[in-house]
């Protein structure tokens, strides 16, 4: 395992300052419809299981990157990379509280969640590591949300179908998410990570995210009782491989992680025009549903 940098190694970071917080105007008390995804129960278990990973996922960045924080020199060259992390905590908190009312909701639906203790587990495993590890492995799990994120935002069809509480819910996620997509890389660089240990552990994540993903949703339509449907599976190669799918609209993207020279900021679609970037749609969409909740910070 590689050892802590040492200090001569830190390097500036250029996360760009403070990010706002905010509160969900979304009650989910009342419950929602099984199929909330348009009627379409593919859609609806696969986010429902996303869901279910959230609160321990969420919980273990901010772990990470509050572990990691305490090497970082206080000086004014980092000044806004600690800032960003104060803003990268508070929206990752929020989003764990909002999940995990979502995920009460799936409880009572009779949605049993075997991903948080897979999480668990796992990171649990991870204790004797060196911290700048968990980083790694935080920064690759915000990339992968990164991308998921700008699609969200991007292809009306992956949620224009979806019952309104929850359309807004996912798309207020993925710009948050957008938001403070380079904060963890950041601290990650200041420490001197390696970019080895970077790619590393992002086929890890990728292999892990891929199967418990996959085997989260099968769960959820088994609890169902639309596992073996073949509605079911029909939405699922179209959900992969349809127009908008998952296999031609991500791939490209995540990718590019594997660059040497990769940042969460740079386009990731460099190909489209500036105004289409992922933050501009980010942008976009918390300007436009400015109604949809409360800055708290």
């Amino acid at each position: 395992m590689r050892p802590s940098p040492s200090p001569s190694s830190l390097a500036p970071s250029s996360s760009t300052g403070e990010l706002t917080v905010r509160k969900l105007e979304v009650d989910l008390s009342t419950g929602f419809d099984r199929h909330w995804h348009g009627g379409d129960a593919w859609r609806s278990m696969y986010y429902n299981a996303l869901s279910m990973s959230f609160p321990v996922g969420e919980q273990f960045f901010i772990d990470s990157v509050r572990e990691n924080l305490t090497a970082l020199p206080d000086s004014p060259e980092h000044a806004d990379l600690r800032l960003a992390i104060q803003g990268f905590i508070g929206q990752e908190a929020t989003h764990r509280r909002v999940h995990g009312l979502y995920n009460e909701q799936l409880e009572k639906q009779g949605l049993v969640n075997h991903w948080q203790h897979w999480a668990q587990r796992r990171i649990e495993r991870s204790r004797p590591f060196n911290p700048l590890h968990r980083l790694a492995v935080t920064c690759a799990y915000e990339h992968c949300t990164a991308v998921f994120a700008d699609a969200t935002l991007r292809y009306a069809s992956w949620f224009d179908a979806a019952e309104p509480r929850m359309q807004t819910l996912w798309r207020w996620h993925a710009s948050e998410e957008t938001e403070h997509s380079a904060v963890a890389f950041d601290l990650y660089r200041a420490l001197g990570g390696s970019h080895a240990w970077r790619v590393r552990w992002y086929v890890y994540v990728l292999l892990t995210f891929s199967w418990e993903a996959f085997s989260q949703t099968c769960s959820n339509l088994r609890h169902d009782g639309s596992l073996w449907r073949v509605s079911t599976w029909w939405s699922a190669l179209g959900f992969a491989f349809g127009r908008d799918g998952v296999a031609w609209r991500c791939a490209g993207p995540l990718l590019g992680y594997f660059r040497r020279g990769f940042h969460p900021e740079q386009p990731l679609r460099p190909h489209l025009p500036d105004d289409a970037d992922a933050r501009r749609l980010a942008e976009r969409w918390l300007s436009a549903n400015a109604g949809a909740y409360r800055v708290v910070r």
